[in-house]
């Protein structure tokens, strides 16, 4: 996360690679700039390690956080990003509250769900997640004939009873499974609600625990006022050189 207000700051592929790189860099699945923005309190602009772009939920969520911590927001945010304008909300214990943008359709694949909430998700319901090989059947899903071209994230979910999911993410760009992945929780639970389950679902991650807010229009695949709920803090600030 940097600090690009000023503009200054761009990154060729090669360097945001370097930067995210576990061993020899800081270690991230993706770097996100916070820029000015002419109609919002700030921009997110976001790169996934292999420098390709798309909304990031979680990244999102941090944003804020980081933009209350350089004091250009107080409590309530409206910034721009990938898929548009974001309205969010800084609550107690470092609760970030996004808005996400509306999702219009559904696509059914099978039994697998396909959904779009920033960023394009594949979702497949599997009985025990925990142990489900993620690493590889997300491949084979984000390199078939369907995808690859353009990839796509894949989810893995399970239902846990009470209203809750276990979601766990094969993301495109990143190339493996990510601990969280907020715009494929999102996507999880609004596919969840096709089985049964209402609004607000709680989630289970690796990373964390988030939960999921909205309104459905029944079984059209519409859905509106989405919000995705979870923590965000600071792990540690520094200097880089390149």
């Amino acid at each position: 996360m940097i600090d690009n207000r000023s503009g200054q700051l761009t990154f060729s592929t090669p360097q945001i690679q370097q930067i995210c790189d576990r061993k020899f860099g800081i270690g991230a699945d993706g770097l996100i700039l916070i820029e000015k923005d002419s109609s919002a309190n700030f921009n997110v602009n976001y790169f996934n390690n292999d420098g390709s772009q798309s909304l990031c939920g979680n990244g999102s969520r941090a944003a804020v956080h980081f933009a209350s911590y350089l004091g250009i927001i107080n409590g309530k945010a409206r910034f721009s990003a990938y898929d548009g304008l974001h309205d969010a909300e800084l609550l107690n214990a470092g609760i970030v509250r996004l808005r996400m943008n509306n999702v219009d359709s559904v696509q059914l694949i099978g039994e697998d769900f396909l959904i779009n909430t920033g960023s394009p998700h594949y979702i497949r319901f599997v009985k025990d997640v925990n142990s489900f090989p993620v690493y590889e059947e997300g491949k084979k899903i984000r390199y078939s004939d369907a995808f690859k071209d353009k990839g796509v994230n894949v989810n893995f979910v399970q239902l846990q009873g009470d209203n809750h999911i276990f979601v766990r993410t094969y993301e495109r760009g990143v190339e493996n499974e990510t601990l969280s992945c907020g715009t494929g929780i999102t996507a999880a639970a609004l596919a969840a609600s096709f089985k049964g389950l209402t609004s607000p679902i709680p989630i289970k991650a690796l990373g964390g625990d988030l939960s999921v807010e909205f309104k459905s229009s029944g079984q059209s695949g519409s859905f509106q006022d989405i919000f995705l709920i979870g923590p965000a803090k600071m792990v540690f600030e520094g200097e880089l050189e390149l």
